[in-house]
C-alpha cells in the first residue's frame, strides 16, 4: 500500500498574495538565475531590481554584464526576491521565488519612459543610466512560490503576483 507524501503547499490565500505583493514592491534587489552560455548549468548574481509604476518587473543591467549574455542566449530566468532581516534566522524570513522571461527594452522611447520611475528608486543609477550599454530587462512572470517562513510555503499563479 503506498501512502501520498504530505502536502508540502499550503493553499494560495490573499494573506500570501499580499505577502508576495509586498516583497515586490519593497524589493531593491533580486537574486537573478540564468543559464550559464558557456557551460549549460545555472548562474546567479545580485542585481538591482524594481516593479515600475504601470506594474512591470524591471532591471537595469550593462550589455557587458556575464547575465545579459546569458539572457540574450536564453530569456529563461528565475529571480529571488526579499533579504533576510540582519536579526534571528533567516530562514524564517519571507522570500518569493519567481519563475520568469526576460525581454531587452530597446533603447529610445521604451527606455526614456522607464528612466524617471527607476531614478526614483534607485536615485545612484543616475551615474550610469545613460550609457549605452545598459538597457532596461522587463520580466514577465510566470508563476513562483513564496515560502513565508517554517511550514508556510505557497504555489503562487502569474495573476496572483499582479502588484497593480
Amino acid at each position: 500500500m503506498t501512502t501520498d507524501p504530505p502536502k508540502t503547499l499550503r493553499d494560495t490565500d490573499d494573506d500570501a498574495r499580499h505577502l508576495a505583493r509586498q516583497l515586490l514592491t519593497a524589493a531593491r534587489t533580486a537574486a537573478l538565475a540564468v543559464t550559464d552560455p558557456e557551460h549549460g548549468g545555472p548562474y546567479v548574481s545580485r542585481i538591482a531590481f524594481s516593479v515600475s509604476p504601470e506594474g512591470e518587473f524591471l532591471t537595469l543591467i550593462s550589455d557587458l554584464s556575464y547575465h545579459a549574455r546569458a539572457l540574450k542566449a536564453d530569456p529563461r530566468a528565475a529571480l529571488l526576491i526579499g533579504d533576510p532581516d540582519t536579526r534571528g534566522d533567516p530562514l524564517t524570513h519571507p522570500r518569493l521565488s519567481l519563475r520568469a522571461t526576460a525581454r531587452v527594452v530597446p533603447k529610445g522611447a521604451e527606455h526614456a519612459r522607464r528612466r524617471e520611475g527607476w531614478l526614483q528608486l534607485h536615485p545612484k543609477a543616475k551615474l550610469y543610466v545613460d550609457f549605452p550599454d545598459f538597457r532596461y530587462v522587463a520580466f514577465e512572470i510566470h508563476g513562483g512560490h513564496l515560502n513565508a517562513g517554517f511550514g508556510k510555503a505557497y504555489a503562487l499563479a502569474k495573476n496572483d503576483l499582479t502588484v497593480w
